[in-house]
Formats: C-alpha cells, sequence, structure tokens
C-alpha cells in the first residue's frame, strides 16, 4: 500500500519540460468543460437525468467543481497524480452512462450536432473524451515535469542535479 501512496503522491518530477504543453491543453480543456457545466446547468442536468445519475442535481455540481478545480490544479502542476486519478475515475464514469445514453437517446443532442444515427453519434461525441482520457493518462505516468509547482515544492536543488547525473 506504500508503494502505492509513494506512487500517487510523489510523482516523477524531472520530466522534459514540454510536458508543460499536455498540462495546459488538458487543464485548460478540463476547466473549461468545467465552466461550460455551471453556465448551461439545466442543460446538464437534463442529460444526468437521462443518464440515471442519482441526485443529478449535485452530481452536475460535484463534476463541474472537479472538472474547474482540477483543471487549474493541472495547469499549475499541483498534485497531478492525484488529479488525474480522480479526472480518469471521472472520465470514465461519464463515458460509460452518460456517452452511451446518446445512443440509445438521440433527443438529448443538440439540433446541430452532425451524425445522427447509429453508433455515430457515441463516436461524435466520444471524440474529446478520449483525447482528455489519454491526456490525463500521459500526464498519470509521466508526472508533472520541471515547470510544475510539484517540483517546486516538493524538491530541492540537491535532489533534482542527483537525479539529473
Amino acid at each position: 500500500m506504500k508503494k502505492i501512496t509513494n506512487w500517487i503522491f510523489y510523482p516523477p518530477i524531472v520530466g522534459q519540460s514540454s510536458i508543460l504543453i499536455i498540462r495546459f491543453m488538458a487543464g485548460g480543456v478540463f476547466f473549461g468543460e468545467g465552466l461550460l457545466k455551471f453556465v448551461y446547468i439545466n442543460q446538464e442536468t437534463k442529460h444526468s437525468l437521462i443518464a440515471g445519475f442519482p441526485f443529478s442535481d449535485i452530481s452536475v455540481y460535484v463534476f463541474a467543481s472537479m472538472e474547474l478545480i482540477g483543471g487549474v490544479l493541472l495547469i499549475l502542476g499541483l498534485l497531478t497524480r492525484v488529479v488525474t486519478l480522480c479526472l480518469i475515475v471521472q472520465m470514465i464514469v461519464l463515458i460509460l452512462c452518460a456517452r452511451m445514453t446518446l445512443y440509445i437517446d438521440m433527443n438529448s443532442l443538440p439540433i446541430l450536432a452532425a451524425p445522427k444515427t447509429s453508433i455515430w453519434i457515441f463516436f461524435y461525441e466520444f471524440r474529446s473524451d478520449y483525447a482528455q482520457l489519454l491526456c490525463c493518462l500521459f500526464l498519470m505516468v509521466e508526472g508533472p515535469g520541471r515547470r510544475s509547482l510539484d517540483f517546486k515544492l516538493f524538491t530541492t536543488y540537491k535532489i533534482y542535479t542527483m537525479k539529473r547525473v
């Protein structure tokens, strides 16, 4: 159990600086999605009811808050593995529940959505979830990188230079 805890709370932080780009992209998308959930709260509540989430009013606020806070923490590179683990679980739940209901109930789609038949609706709606999920998996494996608050807060210069050699 201690190995798992250490793996989650102490990710590798000496990765490439270019990980910052992935963090900004994933964090920005999650932040934007969370913000949109709050802006269109009635539509999100309808989707939650269709998906069969218990306490759909509360679950929308929980998911939106997780995305807003998680997006900011990803951008900052703070508690990256904890955040990505939470967001991965949330994404899997949303994909299995909410996106699959789109395949069953096409009336829950916006009027101008491109595909209108069969499994293509699911794939059309799944594409951004898939990209977000893979970005989170990448950050889970690689850690936040050198340009992160995790690096600034949890690494001393001495440790950094020892690992770099």
